[in-house]
């Protein structure tokens, strides 16, 4: 088997349907496996995973035991010459698997790849890429000085553009493809982390075995983000407790450095928080059907209350979104039984910036779903008495 894709969820039942969905459409010509471990959810994820997604592998966890231990369980069980660690709040191209492992095996040496992020409104996610984040590269973060130069933007390895594929140091735990041979042989993610620094490590501990790192932007990935983590005070208790983790774990550091970074963390750790809260959403003055269902048009004009203008992809190709985005603020909806994930991915990429937002009806799927920003919780409309 050339590839098993491990989903770890916890309480993201919608998104983690249509990453499935999406996942499924991405391996139809690889020999591969998908393993969903469950870490004691309290939502239906589980019952969902077994009336939708049958043939894939469900593993439910009797309790939540972290990002690192929830990882390992699945890669234990993989049975895959690589792995893809994949968050449950992404969703992947239908060519993603395909170009992601042919540039691995044109690889020497080869450590983890990943590929170019964006959140629910098309915007790159800097994080895609990372470098170690030394006593001087967390300095530049936390205190913002990465924004002003490139000497001091090594945190988000700015020495390489967005759309440039090159080696980096360190890789965000939402895409992760690497040899299941050299993750088990460093020990998988550190189970001492319960998480936010345990990609981090890994990344790290793949570079001390002397192996090299790529960002692949030839793929691009959705990762909405903000659904499986909300930044309040919990959060910020383990955003600190992960970051002195690995710099106990990696680092020789002087009592100076110890209050630094303890100051600083509480610091960082306190705008995470704030970037994070919700803000009141701004209801789309109109919505825009990428659809050929006038059926499905006229349901949504029904469930939201508004005009829905029914665009065919073609149409929207000649600058249909530039031109309403002028006059409006807008939403599209993009119908997964007329329109690929990738062409979806294009779309967003496409329009970023502009006064739009953005959901997806899953096929055979009765809601909605999508993310507004990179801070944002998500959103899900359930569709009633309706399927796609």
């Amino acid at each position: 088997m050339q590839l098993s894709v491990i989903i770890l969820n916890y309480n993201v039942r919608y998104f983690l349907e249509l990453c499935v969905l999406s996942v499924q459409k991405a391996l139809s010509t690889i020999d591969a496996e998908i393993i969903v471990i469950d870490n004691n959810s309290s939502d239906d994820s589980c019952e969902m995973m077994k009336s939708r997604f049958p043939n894939v592998k469900l593993i439910e966890n009797k309790e939540n035991s972290g990002f690192p231990k929830g990882n390992n369980i699945g890669v234990a069980q993989a049975k895959g010459e690589y792995i893809c660690i994949l968050n449950p709040d992404t969703v992947v191209a239908e060519d993603t698997f395909v170009k992601t492992l042919a540039f691995a095996e044109r690889q020497k040496n080869l450590g983890i790849i990943g590929c170019k992020l964006i959140d629910g409104t098309g915007n790159f996610l800097p994080e895609s890429k990372r470098g170690i984040p030394t006593p001087f590269v967390a300095f530049t973060k936390i205190f913002g000085l990465y924004k002003f130069s490139n000497y001091f933007g090594k945190y988000y390895a700015q020495h390489l553009h967005e759309n440039e594929t090159g080696k980096v140091d360190i890789l965000v735990g939402a895409f992760m493809v690497m040899k299941r041979e050299l993750y088990l042989e460093i020990g998988g993610f550190d189970e001492n982390c319960f998480m936010y620094s345990d990609d981090i490590d890994l990344s790290y501990m793949v570079l001390q075995k002397g192996k090299s790192n790529y960002y692949f932007h030839e793929t691009t990935v959705i990762h909405y983000k903000g659904e499986s983590t909300i930044k309040d005070k919990t959060y910020m208790k383990r955003f600190q407790e992960a970051m002195n983790f690995f710099y106990k774990k990696h680092f020789k550091v002087s009592v100076f450095f110890s209050l630094f970074m303890k100051i600083g963390i509480v610091f960082f750790s306190f705008i995470k928080m704030f970037q994070g809260q919700q803000k009141a959403r701004l209801l789309p003055e109109s919505y825009v059907l990428i659809s050929d269902n006038e059926l499905l048009k006229e349901k949504l004009q029904t469930e939201l209350k508004k005009e829905v203008f029914l665009v065919e992809k073609e149409v929207l190709n000649i600058n249909y979104s530039q031109n309403l985005s002028k006059k409006s603020t807008f939403e599209f909806i993009f119908d997964n039984n007329f329109i690929n994930f990738k062409d979806i991915i294009q779309i967003m990429q496409s329009n970023k910036g502009k006064n739009i937002t953005y959901k997806t009806l899953p096929q055979t799927a009765d809601f909605l779903i999508g993310s507004n920003s990179s801070n944002d919780r998500g959103e899900v409309i359930l569709i009633s008495d309706f399927k796609s």
